[in-house]
């Protein structure tokens, strides 16, 4: 039995469990496959999920009907939950249905207490989704530990979990703890949120970390770019490398932004930031990252990239031309010959390019390659 709720535990592991173990593994770096595959892996393919409703409106409203009826009753329990959702369509984002039985709830403070539950001890992502919705809705600061666990496996929990901390006191310092555990999806839920609260606290982080070179980040990069007003933070005479390198990463991203996100064609501050970048190039010199990203800018503003994101080429010329006479320096060159000599995939990915095979430092014979 519970010692908090007076409740039998499920005896399969709990995706809390999960996560907790996987976290203490590797405690300041996301969870590999993003804690994927959980507990419930096998069980939960097994059964079919119930397709969305067509109305989009009526998405949680099933779900929404379990919970009043649980709550109405006063011999039920949370462990009552665990197996009731298989067939339900069962939304991961924060939804008005089940915001709205939440608050409906005779006993408020029991339909937290069953949402605590249901993340901390359930062995069924669907009951552990119910529970973090009810936490997302009712719950207070002493919830945040809970929800960093069970945020960590971020692709399915992220955006609720994102949402709670969002709406708690102190959400921004909850969110940059989150924020440097999560990859892939879970990151654009948090960072998201973190650009939506716009806490000058969150400015140092979304100006060197955000951006962590997924493509999945062109969803938010334009919302990192403008809260963090990085077209000031790049115009300042020094700027630490990570910026520099966050930022080259950040104009890359909005090259092939297009259906994602903001465009660098759209970006209103384009030119001073690709200025900025190219300015605090020329200050720090070359490294196998800075020589990647500089070739592929160069490459994206000269028409081989995605048209529909960067607009007629002929706006950016001028940055253009200073990527690529960046790219011609000797020490450029052979920052980029040493790495691809020692087999560095950027370089090789970069060199088997057409763009890459017009740069000085590919032309003539390649290096030879060294063990991978």
């Amino acid at each position: 039995m519970s010692e908090t709720t007076g409740t039998k535990s499920p005896g399969a592991q709990a995706l809390f469990d999960h996560a907790l173990a996987l976290h203490k593994s590797a405690p300041g770096r996301p969870l590999p496959r993003d804690g994927e595959p959980y507990p419930d892996d096998r069980s939960h393919r097994r059964r079919p999920r119930r397709a969305a409703p067509e109305d989009r409106n009526r998405i949680g409203l099933d779900a929404a009907s379990v919970l009043d009826d649980h709550f109405a009753r006063d011999s039920t329990e949370p462990n009552d939950l665990v197996d009731v959702f298989h067939d339900l369509y069962i939304p991961i984002h924060s939804n008005e249905h089940i915001t709205a039985a939440a608050h409906r709830a005779p006993d408020r403070e029991r339909a937290l207490r069953t949402g605590r539950w249901l993340v901390r001890h359930s062995p069924d992502r669907c009951s552990v989704t119910i529970g973090l919705a009810l936490v997302e809705a009712l719950g207070t600061v002493d919830d945040i530990p809970l929800i960093h666990t069970i945020g960590l496996l971020s692709n399915r929990f992220g955006p609720l979990a994102a949402r709670a901390l969002e709406k708690l006191p102190g959400g921004t310092d909850s969110l940059l703890w989150l924020a440097d555990r999560v990859a892939g999806w879970g990151r654009v839920y948090v960072v998201e949120a973190l650009c939506r609260l716009g806490d000058p606290r969150a400015r140092p982080w979304l100006l060197r970390k955000a951006c962590d070179g997924d493509f999945l980040n062109a969803y938010f990069v334009g919302q990192v770019a403008e809260t963090a007003a990085l077209h000031e933070a790049i115009a300042e005479s020094t700027v630490d490398d990570e910026i520099v390198d966050h930022t080259g990463r950040l104009l890359h991203l909005l090259t092939y932004s297009q259906g994602m996100g903001m465009t660098l064609s759209r970006y209103p501050h384009a030119e001073a930031v690709l200025g900025g970048h190219l300015r605090h190039l020329e200050r720090v010199g070359p490294s196998v990252g800075r020589y990647f990203v500089a070739a592929l800018l160069a490459g994206s503003l000269g028409g081989d990239g995605d048209a529909g994101s960067v607009g007629p080429i002929g706006r950016w010329q001028t940055h253009r031309d200073g990527y690529l006479a960046l790219l011609d320096r000797e020490d450029w060159c052979g920052t980029a010959r040493s790495a691809l000599t020692d087999g560095d995939p950027r370089m090789v990915e970069l060199a088997g390019t057409a763009s890459g095979r017009r740069l000085r430092a590919f032309t003539g014979p390649p290096p030879r390659q060294g063990p991978r």
